[in-house]
């Protein structure tokens, strides 16, 4: 099953539209530098919430590079959720120079 992806410079531009940004690492990633706005919900409790990702318009996945992301979006639109994955993942987003946030800011 073909997923969609995109660029964090896509990305930057979505969420400034509203999107939803979902971060399936574990605690400890997130809390060493996520994106701002991203929600937490690591990937093995994917199935479990999948409720948390319904709702208007696609919802974004990211990771660390891409890879999780990649599953829990082919394992979303195996249940009729459009999601999509940022390329590259967190540490393209780093990369790029944007801000991130660390901790618990």
């Amino acid at each position: 099953m073909a997923i969609t992806e995109i660029s964090v410079d896509e990305l930057d531009e979505r969420l400034a539209e509203g999107a939803r940004l979902v971060d399936v690492r574990q605690p400890y990633e997130f809390e060493e530098a996520r994106v701002s706005g991203a929600v937490l919900l690591p990937l093995a409790t994917v199935p479990d919430n999948i409720d948390a990702f319904r709702g208007e318009g696609p919802v974004f996945i990211i990771c660390k590079t891409g890879a999780r992301s990649a599953r829990a979006c082919e394992f979303l639109a195996s249940h009729g959720i459009e999601a999509v994955n940022v390329a590259g993942g967190t540490l393209a987003w780093i990369r790029s120079g944007r801000d991130y946030l660390s901790g618990n800011e």
